[in-house]
């Protein structure tokens, strides 16, 4: 059955994003500066590449003990992580330089984290980003039956200790994406002929995918298999650990910008819109997190701005943090919701209570 794309309503009369966006271009033009990154995302570039690939070097050439092999995989995941949040991320959405093709070698960094560009810009830049927290539309919110994202999945009775495994499933997202997901989403989204630009080409597509995980999968195994760089079960725990680590924090990462009990899951009317515009839909179905938290601020690359990142994703994360500024005063002039914890834990904990409400409360349904 053909899934047929909710229309967002055009009437604001505050006029929210019309305000805001010229604020936040006038921000631009009087500094004089581009809304793409600059030096200290370039810096920060390089540091999430060394995370990501030194320890790996170090662990092929260097015989080392199998309790440092696996702390080493460790590191190796949190700079996948890294490079996911701040190089990737950026690059896919066209913000990390005013360069193109520095912009596609970036977004194609997604290849070294098990990933696939065009299965990313549909599921990330198309569905999430404009159809946010829509159930049915937003891709995010689907974790089949394991975990109840949302009061419109289905309610099982194991729902009821969710708030309780899913933190233990968390870590296994980027896993899921070499083995599994990538596939599925291609399949999906070629058969209903979606894209990120030109329309795709279903033959080149899947020659794409499957030539990048032959590579993948021979980088990462198949070499320190051949040349013996540890164990053969080393190896293989090695990997599960780091694919196991950069999951764990990249869906951290995205489950507390969205799944919290502040955030709604609209839907559209009989006429298949939506209630509000666009951009007022944003500042309802995203949060903020931990907003002076410079460790927090910084590696996450600006994720835990999410309300900035859904409103000006093609502005990169370096300058979310003076753009909050125009929102916030923007969304209050305007009496509409700003969604912030202020703390880490504390949004943490509005996610974990928001999903134990989701499975012990059947009759959010």
């Amino acid at each position: 059955m053909e899934i047929k794309s909710p229309t967002f309503s055009r009437l604001d009369k505050a006029q929210f994003f019309r305000t805001l966006n010229k604020r936040v271009n006038e921000y631009f033009k009087e500094k004089n500066i581009k809304k793409t990154g600059n030096w200290q995302l370039h810096l920060k570039t390089v540091i999430m590449f060394t995370l990501f690939f030194v320890p790996f070097f170090v662990i092929f050439f260097v015989k080392v003990p199998t309790l440092v092999y696996l702390l080493a995989s460790v590191v190796i995941g949190i700079g996948m992580a890294g490079v996911g949040m701040n190089v990737m991320h950026d690059g896919n959405h066209g913000s990390y330089s005013s360069k193109n093709w520095l912009n596609k070698i970036m977004g194609g960094s997604i290849y070294i984290l098990a990933g696939n560009v065009y299965n990313w810009q549909v599921q990330h830049n198309v569905l999430h980003h404009t159809y946010t927290n829509i159930p049915g539309h937003d891709e995010d919110l689907d974790a089949g039956r394991v975990i109840r994202f949302t009061k419109e999945a289905t309610w099982y009775k194991f729902h009821a200790f969710q708030h309780y495994y899913s933190i233990f499933l968390y870590g296994l997202l980027t896993i899921n994406w070499c083995l599994t997901t990538d596939f599925k989403q291609m399949g999906g989204y070629i058969k209903r002929k979606l894209s990120y630009g030109s329309e795709p080409n279903p033959t080149n597509l899947w020659t794409g995918l499957v030539i990048s995980k032959i590579v993948y999968f021979g980088f990462w195994i198949v070499l320190p298999l051949l040349f013996s760089v540890a164990s053969w079960w080393v190896i293989l725990l090695g990997f599960f650990i780091m694919h196991y680590t950069a999951g764990m924090i990249l869906s951290v990462v995205f489950q507390l910008a969205h799944i919290t009990e502040d955030t709604i899951n609209p839907h559209p009317n009989d006429d298949n819109e939506i209630e509000n515009t666009w951009a007022i839909h944003q500042l309802l179905t995203t949060v903020n997190f931990a907003p002076k938290n410079w460790i927090v601020n910084w590696y996450t690359g600006g994720l835990n701005h999410q309300v900035e990142h859904h409103l000006f994703p093609n502005i990169s994360h370096i300058h979310y943090g003076k753009i909050a500024e125009f929102v916030k005063q923007t969304a209050m002039e305007c009496d509409l919701p700003y969604f912030e914890y202020q703390t880490m834990r504390s949004a943490v904990i509005a996610h974990f209570k928001h999903l134990k409400d989701l499975g012990q409360k059947p009759h959010l349904a």
